[in-house]
């Protein structure tokens, strides 16, 4: 899905028609993240032809996991970060741990007031999922309880953060952000770019860059220690087990 994406918004940067790219998921809930059945089986550079410079994910041992992982759940997310083009993610119900790195990426999020916003990585013995924006979309406190807790945040939440620009009535969803990315593809296409490249920027400066690099090899710890651990699982299972029970409850996906 992630390749499938990737190709999606090259042919959006390379159509001149297109001014705004929605990213929108069909059905209850927008995403319930990583799919930990294949936890330990990530693709091959067999499979599809890498993106970045990470393309050695068949080298024996952790290696191997690393490349893959850089490839598949930190260049790609960074490269649509830096796409030239606007971009809005448009999410309602679950947005779990992967989930948050599909919408981060986005310049504007409109959120549906179902939306909920989920982490769980700590819960399976990881600093956070891959891509570690938590303190810039969050705020450094609260970017740690959710972080420390696994508990949830709401829209309404989200957008008193600052995580989320809008937040609509679930069955205004569409028609909202299709205003909102209206509104956008009427400024010149230019100025928009350049305008997106100097608020990344400013990121840049803050050393955003910086601590997702860092962060990231944290996350390789983390799953290196969970291998010892546990049996050569790259998550801690009983955690695994207690965030599927919670999402569950929760009444909705579960990662």
């Amino acid at each position: 899905m992630l390749y499938e994406l990737n190709d999606a918004f090259d042919e959006a940067m390379a159509d001149d028609e297109v001014r705004v790219v929605i990213l929108a998921a069909d059905g209850l809930h927008f995403s319930s993240g990583h799919d930990l059945e294949l936890a330990d089986s990530l693709v091959s550079d067999d499979d599809f032809v890498a993106v970045s410079a990470w393309s050695q994910s068949r080298r024996l041992g952790l290696g191997g996991w690393y490349a893959a992982e850089q490839e598949l759940f930190l260049q790609l997310c960074w490269r649509w970060r830096n796409l030239p083009k606007p971009t809005i993610a448009q999410v309602q119900g679950k947005v779990i741990g992967g989930g948050l790195m599909l919408m981060w990426p986005c310049d504007l999020i409109v959120a549906g007031r179902s939306a909920t916003f989920i982490e769980s990585a700590v819960a399976m013995g990881c600093n956070g999922g891959e891509l570690f924006v938590h303190p810039w979309e969050l705020g450094h406190r609260k970017a740690k309880e959710f972080l420390f807790t696994g508990d949830p945040i709401t829209a309404a939440q989200a957008q008193a953060l600052g995580m989320v620009n809008r937040v609509v009535e679930d069955d205004e969803l569409e028609a909202a952000t299709l205003r909102l990315a209206s509104r956008v593809a009427l400024q010149p296409p230019l100025a928009i770019t350049l305008a997106k490249q100097s608020v990344n920027h400013a990121l840049d400066a803050q050393g955003q860059w910086a601590t997702v690099e860092y962060a990231f090899a944290l996350h390789q710890l983390g799953h290196a220690d969970n291998r010892l651990r546990h049996g050569g699982s790259v998550v801690d299972p009983a955690g695994a087990r207690r965030v599927r029970e919670e999402n569950r409850a929760r009444g909705g996906a579960s990662t």
